[in-house]
């Protein structure tokens, strides 16, 4: 039970494990938000909803409503704090072409989205250790396509890992995508914690110009990690 209760924390994004480090990127993202003038300047919802119409996907509000909440395929998913989600935007790797990998090890895409929607996962039943989380990010056409033609290539690129943030990530390896949405990548990523070795799963699927990442971690089975299929499905059919 001890492990239970544990996993579900580091295991949101695994960038809270940086939660020191990353502590300064939500106020520089904000300081990077435009400031309104006079009374009809729009606000940063109005010019989101804005900009997703005009290159026809969809803002945060749509996504909201898109994005799996409560019990899904024995999986509970519940909406993640946004102090939690800063906390992982921006994260640079130190190998260029790995950059796609460490973006969604982030929680965001390496290509900046119209709209991102965060859940947490964790299985309804107690005998399950495989948690994690998810995330919708709307995009256009053209860069919903860029960010899997990038992702699919970073994989190869990287076997032996990089670095982000001070953590090292060892080991990455190209796993079976599922047959969903338009096109998906699979892989595992090795994160050197400590001592401790954690394998992290993750799923990216496009359907669309939506991207659909989930994340997965089973510190008792790693081949048991991936957020299972039926789930995946679940959000894809809610698009």
């Amino acid at each position: 039970m001890r492990l239970r209760s544990v996993l579900p924390i580091a295991a949101v994004i695994p960038a809270l494990l940086l939660a020191s480090a990353c502590s300064g990127e939500s106020g520089k993202s904000a300081e990077k938000q435009p400031k309104a003038t006079g009374k009809a300047a729009q606000g940063p919802a109005e010019r989101e909803a804005a900009e997703a119409k005009r290159l026809g996907t969809l803002d945060t509000p749509a996504l909201e409503k898109a994005v799996l909440t409560g019990r899904t395929a024995g999986y509970d998913a519940k909406k993640v704090a946004k102090a939690e989600v800063e906390a992982g935007r921006d994260m640079e790797a130190d190998r260029k072409e790995c950059q796609p990998l460490a973006s969604l090890i982030g929680g965001f895409t390496h290509i900046a989205p119209v709209a991102t929607a965060h859940r947490s996962l964790q299985g309804a039943d107690a005998a399950n250790a495989t948690v994690g989380s998810m995330w919708l990010a709307s995009h256009s056409d053209e860069n919903a396509t860029r960010v899997m033609k990038e992702l699919r290539a970073s994989v190869p690129a990287c076997p032996k890992g990089f670095k982000t943030l001070g953590l090292t990530y060892g080991k990455v390896e190209p796993l079976p995508a599922p047959k969903l949405g338009d096109e998906a990548v699979a892989y595992r990523i090795t994160g050197d914690i400590g001592k401790q070795k954690m394998p992290m799963t993750y799923t990216v699927v496009r359907a669309g110009n939506i991207i659909a990442a989930f994340y997965g971690v089973n510190m008792l089975d790693a081949g048991k990690a991936a957020i299972p299929e039926p789930v995946v499905k679940a959000q894809l059919d809610r698009l």
